[in-house]
């Protein structure tokens, strides 16, 4: 069985769609209207801007979402998931591949969670560390001792989880950490903490846009990040993507359940490669590959 999986934040690079955009028409086109639909030219960032360009959270999420989106597209029939999954923001990029939602209200609703996000990094010194070489059990027991909001918010693969909250706790949860083994706590270069409660006014920005979207059945299941299993009804698949910004992302257990469930060739839709890289960790025995238009 194949699954289809489309990234999130952090596998942007300056250059991409361009040869996309370049070799066909519909690519074209719906480059273009992400322009007029987002009301600036993303396409001038993503084809010519700096990595630094790209790195605005406003940039980055529609970015990734249109690489994604126009790629699965222009697969045309040789895109035929059995089942989908996004690593967070990619989870709106398989929402719309999977005709849950459509193109221009996928695009609407990730460029309003990059700005909403935004605003909720805007209101509170916050931050996000990598701890790598640690059992989980042992990570949330740490963070859970430590006074002030920090939690686990990327589950990435054994051995490497993401934690979340204001910029003194993270910093006292990485000393904690590295105490108890840890091989490394690094704080990353993001502005804020994401999949935590810090999203919380993100989170309710986002609930009313979400709420007012026409929402399908899939085409496939999607394993959403909130549950890590398979999910095919419409306000289930809703209520789930409400519950995204201040839940944590499970792609270790995703991936498991993905497997379990029958996945045998997992083919990472959309710029880079950091997926094929975390399922490869998750189970060596998974087939991988970039989605190609054929």
């Amino acid at each position: 069985m194949k699954a289809y999986v489309f990234p999130g934040q952090g596998a942007q690079f300056s250059g991409m769609g361009l040869d996309l955009y370049n070799e066909n028409d519909i690519a074209k086109e719906l480059f273009n209207s992400a322009n007029t639909i987002l009301g600036f030219k993303i396409t001038e960032i993503m084809f010519h801007g700096s990595a630094e360009d790209l790195k605005q959270t406003k940039v980055t999420q529609p970015a990734i979402f249109l690489h994604s989106v126009i790629l699965a597209k222009l697969m045309g029939d040789s895109f035929n998931p059995d089942m989908v999954a996004g690593h967070s923001l990619g989870e709106f990029s398989a929402l719309v591949s999977s005709g849950v939602i459509t193109f221009e209200d996928g695009l609407k609703l990730v460029s309003k969670r990059a700005i909403a996000m935004q605003k909720a990094c805007d209101l509170q010194e916050s931050t996000m560390a990598a701890v790598l070489g640690l059992e989980d059990s042992i990570v949330e027991r740490i963070c859970e001792e430590i006074n002030g909001v920090v939690v686990a918010a990327n589950y990435n693969c054994p051995g490497q989880l993401v934690i979340s909250g204001e910029v003194s706790a993270i910093n006292k949860a990485c000393e904690k950490l590295k105490e108890n083994g840890a091989r490394r706590a690094l704080v990353l270069p993001v502005g804020g903490a994401f999949h935590s409660p810090l999203m919380n006014p993100a989170k309710e920005e986002l609930e009313k846009a979400i709420n007012n979207t026409v929402f399908k059945k899939p085409t496939c299941p999607i394993y959403q990040n909130v549950t890590a299993s398979a999910v095919v009804d419409e306000s289930e698949i809703k209520n789930n993507l409400i519950s995204q910004l201040t839940s944590p992302v499970r792609w270790t257990h995703t991936v498991q359940q993905m497997i379990a469930d029958g996945a045998k060739e997992f083919i990472e839709v959309g710029p880079g490669k950091v997926l094929q890289g975390l399922v490869k960790k998750i189970n060596r025995e998974s087939e991988v590959s970039s989605a190609t238009i054929v």
